[in-house]
């Protein structure tokens, strides 16, 4: 058996969100992953944290908070922040490898109803797409293909379309400069097509300060949203090096939550 891959997950406090992703990759893949969260200031364990991952069947046992400072000596394979300001405030640990940054809202100060069921949902869904890209070796160029999403729909039959709208899919909302990193494609060719995607229903954007953010329409048919979820879940290894490229990008913008 090859050696398993050690990834740390952090946040601030420690409390909530990455204890929620320690936890979730834990259950999802034990096999290839050996699994850490700590915190640049950290807490205690959310009880609504780890009573959400209950009730989704995720075991709890041994989760504490722990600060950067207790892991800092260890080598990791893969450090990920769950949030913008752990990404500013968590210094690079010497030894570690890849740097990823996700980033999902604070339970603990969302007004929205059942939060913490909403962020570990989110979180959960990044993880299984992180262990599809990251637990299995790529495939030969003439297999990519065999679900292609240029076939779902008209407004989606050019690739950088199709890859734009299952990284929307992804990571709910992105900005151009976010895109252009994530294709390696020029800014007015990206803006382009995002212009099309939303001309034709697909898309709708949101100004946050100097960035505009992209989304999937809120309206879009109950249909549509199934497709997309469905081909983004069945062709982890078509956008591989796209959501690597998008995960390794330094200094991606803040934003606060859109409206619902």
């Amino acid at each position: 058996m090859s050696q398993k891959k050690r990834v740390l997950f952090l946040c601030v406090a420690n409390s909530s969100r990455s204890q929620m992703a320690e936890a979730l990759l834990r259950h999802t893949d034990s096999e290839h992953f050996e699994v850490y969260s700590a915190g640049s200031a950290p807490t205690e364990v959310d009880t609504r944290a780890r009573n959400a991952l209950e009730q989704l069947g995720v075991p709890t046992d041994g989760l504490y908070s722990k600060s950067i400072e207790q892991v800092a000596g260890e080598p990791f394979d893969y450090v990920i922040t769950l949030c913008d300001k752990s990404a500013l405030e968590c210094q690079a640990l010497p030894g570690a490898g890849e740097y990823i940054a996700w980033n999902f809202e604070d339970p603990a100060t969302s007004s929205q109803k059942d939060a913490y069921r909403k962020t570990l949902h989110e979180i959960h869904e990044r993880i299984k797409m992180f262990v599809l890209i990251k637990s299995k070796p790529a495939k030969e160029a003439s297999t990519l293909h065999a679900m292609s999403p240029t076939e779902v729909f008209k407004c989606l039959a050019e690739e950088t379309r199709a890859r734009i709208a299952l990284l929307v899919t992804l990571e709910q909302e992105l900005c151009v400069c976010e895109l252009t990193s994530a294709l390696e494609e020029a800014q007015p060719k990206i803006s382009r097509h995002l212009a099309l995607l939303r001309g034709c229903g697909l898309l709708e954007d949101r100004r946050n300060g100097q960035w505009v953010y992209y989304r999937l329409h809120p309206q879009l048919p109950e249909w549509v949203t199934d497709i997309l979820k469905q081909a983004l879940d069945n062709n982890a290894e078509w956008l591989r090096q796209d959501v690597q490229r998008l995960w390794q990008m330094r200094d991606r913008p803040g934003r606060k939550p859109a409206c619902d």
